[in-house]
């Protein structure tokens, strides 16, 4: 079992771009390093092989970055196309770097809920997903969504098997607004 944590590297102006007009250019993405290195901390903690998913540059930045081995570009392609290339390999847990609410203990949930289904979705409180393991393949998971909208967790939960465990609602940080969640941050 692996987690596939998707993330960019953290350039002024190309990531977290949402939060630019609150934090601008810079802070929004010292705000991204500080979360992707606050989610390789947790699941190095819930002790889960990690493999980073990285955009915006070299794998080998990411690897010196993040002291993580495992570093594949997620390539072309909407967020379907770069999910459903990770997820030719099983099982997976499909992950992203903005839940600062994240904890080890998620990430074991998740693993033992994977261990016994096909597939466990982590609801986003924004109306995606935060996470979504699969033990089998589900391409239908990944084509023909609305990515980024409020949209997507019941169109992926209609697409899943029924019973598919689901585990706790958590936000993520995308928004101006989601930044008064996480005043530490």
């Amino acid at each position: 079992m692996r987690v596939a944590l998707f993330t960019r590297w953290p350039e002024a102006g190309k990531a977290k771009t949402r939060l630019i007009p609150a934090l601008g250019p810079q802070g929004a993405a010292d705000l991204h390093r500080r979360l992707t290195e606050r989610t390789v901390a947790t699941v190095k903690a819930a002790g889960l092989a990690l493999e980073i998913r990285s955009t915006g540059a070299d794998p080998a930045r990411f690897r010196d970055w993040l002291g993580v081995e495992s570093v594949v570009d997620q390539g072309e392609g909407d967020l379907g196309d770069r999910l459903s290339r990770t997820a030719e390999t099983l099982p997976v847990l499909l992950l992203g770097a903005d839940i600062p609410g994240l904890l080890p203990q998620h990430l074991r949930a998740a693993a033992a809920a994977l261990a016994t289904a096909p597939a466990v979705i982590g609801p986003a409180a924004d109306g995606g997903y935060w996470l979504l393991g699969l033990a089998e393949p589900m391409p239908q998971l990944f084509t023909d969504m609305a990515w980024g909208t409020d949209a997507v967790l019941a169109a992926t939960l209609a697409r899943l098997p029924p019973g598919t465990p689901r585990l706790e609602t958590l936000s993520d940080l995308d928004t101006p607004e989601d930044l008064a969640r996480w005043p530490g941050l």
